[in-house]
């Protein structure tokens, strides 16, 4: 007998919780930057969610430092 196991599904939203942990910072580190207007969010009732795409705007637009 197979075991099927499904891909995980590209998520399109993330909740603040989730999006910290693609980006491998803390929780309190996302909402000072969705705070500063450094990490773009939507509002969806009294929840934020963060969209893939601005996550990978916010990852592309980091500069690395100097050596």
């Amino acid at each position: 007998m197979s075991t099927v196991i499904a891909a995980p599904v590209d998520r399109l939203l993330y909740t603040p919780e989730e999006a910290a942990e693609a980006l491998a910072i803390g929780r309190s580190t996302l909402y000072e930057l969705m705070a500063d207007g450094a990490l773009k969010y939507i509002k969806l009732g009294r929840c934020r969610r963060i969209r893939r795409t601005d996550l990978e705007a916010y990852v592309a637009n980091l500069a690395p430092l100097p050596n």
